[in-house]
């Protein structure tokens, strides 16, 4: 009797949420361990099932850099990082929209409908989703002033159009993105997934920006911070305290929220139903900056 009133209690710390968050937009991106282990796929998805059915309107953006790697080292290309960014030539730019694309997104879709959902893959050149431009990787070089690099067929995002999602969230399907655009002239573009989210939740106005990371969040001193804002987020990385792969999560959840997405959080993917957590319980899960 006690484990039932205990579940019923659990329920009823999420209503307020679930009555908070019914009809809102949160943006998800979707990569690490979450994308790797068997149990954390299945958990992802009921997690983004249940979202839909309670009201919200989950969009998923997702990585995939593990597969590019698979089939690149099958076809002897040779895989090149600049500071994070895949070093991307127009041969390397084919595998990754291949895999992207033709692969790991259709997975996400069939383990999502697998589940009762009702998700539709699209990348960034659909319906006109998002136009980028090739963009160069400022690097710090011992002794001498930054230095802009060329990494090859790498974006950024100049522009985003959410008509086609908002037309899908409308007919009640989940959106699953993969981080592939065009530019003006035509040309495929790799884009990293965090700021890919972070920009389309910006342009959607969501109401929250989750990235999921193979890290409990934003760890200060080996402690775990949160209720974060601009000034707290640049004073760490100016002494820091915040480094390497973690400043570009914080600098696109900063870009997110002055967008105007109100919170934006780094959470733990590794954990079974990390954004269920996050979203639905007053004690949360990861970093919030807002």
């Amino acid at each position: 009797m006690e484990h039932s009133f205990e579940r019923v209690n659990n329920i009823l710390e999420a209503l307020p949420y679930i009555t908070k968050y019914s009809g809102k937009t949160v943006v998800i991106k979707y990569g690490g361990a979450a994308m790797a282990k068997a149990d954390l796929k299945e958990s992802f998805a009921k997690d983004i099932v249940l979202l839909k059915y309670v009201g919200i309107h989950p969009v998923i953006v997702h990585g995939g850099g593990p597969e590019i790697n698979r089939l690149l080292d099958s076809l002897n290309i040779p895989t090149e990082f600049v500071h994070g960014h895949r070093v991307t030539n127009e041969e390397t730019m084919d595998v990754v929209e291949m895999v992207l694309t033709g692969k790991v997104n259709k997975q996400i879709v069939s383990m999502i409908n697998k589940e009762g959902g009702n998700a539709v893959g699209l990348s960034g050149k659909d319906g006109n989703l998002a136009v980028a431009s090739k963009t160069k990787i400022e690097i710090d070089v011992e002794g001498k002033k930054s230095e802009l690099v060329d990494v090859g067929l790498v974006g950024k995002i100049d522009k985003i159009d959410p008509t086609v999602i908002l037309s899908l969230q409308e007919k009640g399907f989940i959106p699953v993105i993969s981080p592939v655009a065009e530019s003006a002239s035509g040309e495929s573009l790799n884009i990293n997934a965090d700021t890919f989210a972070g920009e389309l939740a910006g342009a959607l106005k969501a109401e929250k920006l989750i990235l999921l990371t193979d890290t409990s969040g934003i760890l200060i001193d080996g402690k775990l911070v949160t209720g974060l804002n601009r000034a707290l987020v640049k004073d760490y990385i100016r002494k820091g305290d915040i480094t390497g792969g973690m400043i570009p999560k914080v600098e696109c959840c900063l870009s997110a929220i002055d967008q105007g997405v109100r919170r934006t959080h780094i959470i733990d993917g590794r954990v079974p139903h990390s954004i269920l957590i996050e979203i639905f319980t007053d004690q949360g899960i990861g970093s919030l900056i807002e």
